[in-house]
């Protein structure tokens, strides 16, 4: 006998042992509601109105914020951000993902002056 005859016959016999159970199809459901259209209407604006049960922070209201950070300290990080030519820049855009030495230095600018 073959390895695949084999089987068939083991599967075969499992079923068997085991005895095969089909589920049955009782049809569709009836609902028997003991609530009305509109009291169930009521419950859903009440609901929606509560706001989110589950979170943490849902009965709490608005939180309160206070920065230890110096505006100023903010603002000049964030010019200096907006002006260094390499922040765009992504090691993973290059071959070997390595940004090559030329655009490293600090003196390289990708903008190029008019001649006149």
């Amino acid at each position: 006998m073959t390895a695949s005859k084999i089987l068939a016959a083991v599967a075969v016999a499992l079923l068997a042992a085991t005895g095969a159970h089909a589920e049955t199809y009782d049809g569709v459901h009836t609902v028997h509601s003991t609530v009305s259209r509109a009291e169930v209407e009521s419950q859903a604006v009440a609901a929606a109105r509560a706001g989110d049960a589950y979170s943490e922070g849902a009965t709490a209201g608005a939180q309160p914020f206070s920065s230890t950070a110096d505006r100023s300290a903010v603002r000049a990080e964030a010019v200096a951000k907006a002006h260094d030519p390499l922040q765009s820049l992504d090691r993973r855009a290059f071959y070997r993902d390595e940004v090559p030495q030329a655009y490293k230095k600090p003196s390289v600018s990708f903008t190029r002056q008019a001649g006149l």
